[in-house]
């Protein structure tokens, strides 16, 4: 079988290469607006870009009626977020945070969960997240022509919170996180990363 992807529509295409693409972690990513209002909302079109200096990428894509999402609006205001980390504990307030609300509403009340102030950045970090990171952006790409359909945030980590007891001071690991991820297709499926075997790379 040979696809084209200039032969499929939106729908098609995403069902198609998130199939491919999978399992995909997921950015919790909160902000904060110009009125103080706080935003979260999971992004699964999300990856580490480099390690030293500590860089991650997300993509947003815009609204069905073609408006710019709350998470862009605002980091385009601030240019800062923070990403959380997703575990099997927190999926379904996880879920509840991907509806669409009005601007005004704050997806840490309706999910009930708990704003914590940051550090470095305004936007607030999830209380209840094991692992937060405050990250400004660096730079940020508009994908699709003519108007842009997606785009993608590449920002810098500028500090990590992680909850003591997934923390091991002495390898600097982080382990028994049990974070989701998600899978493809129509259906919305998700997994966890728990099935693993090893390998060791092999040396010239």
């Amino acid at each position: 079988m040979k696809i084209n992807p200039a032969n499929l529509n939106q729908q098609e295409s995403h069902h198609l290469l998130t199939d491919i693409v999978m399992p995909r972690p997921i950015a919790w990513v909160s902000t904060v607006d110009e009125q103080g209002v706080f935003n979260l909302a999971p992004f699964s079109a999300y990856s580490m870009v480099s390690s030293r200096p500590m860089v991650v990428s997300f993509s947003v894509g815009i609204k069905r009626d073609g408006q710019k999402k709350d998470t862009l609006r605002n980091i385009e205001l601030t240019g800062e977020f923070v990403i959380n980390v997703v575990t099997k504990e927190l999926a379904e307030k996880m879920n509840i945070t991907s509806a669409n609300y009005p601007g005004d509403i704050s997806e840490f009340e309706k999910a009930e969960l708990t704003p914590m102030k940051a550090d470095i950045v305004k936007a607030p970090m999830v209380a209840e997240s094991p692992v937060s990171m405050e990250c400004r952006v660096i730079q940020s790409i508009d994908i699709g022509k003519p108007l842009p359909i997606y785009s993608l945030i590449i920002g810098e980590v500028l500090c990590i919170h992680i909850k003591d007891e997934f923390y091991d001071s002495k390898t600097r690991g982080v382990s028994g996180l049990r974070a989701i991820a998600r899978l493809g297709g129509e259906r919305d499926l998700y997994c966890l990363g728990q099935d693993t075997f090893e390998m060791e790379r092999p040396s010239l």
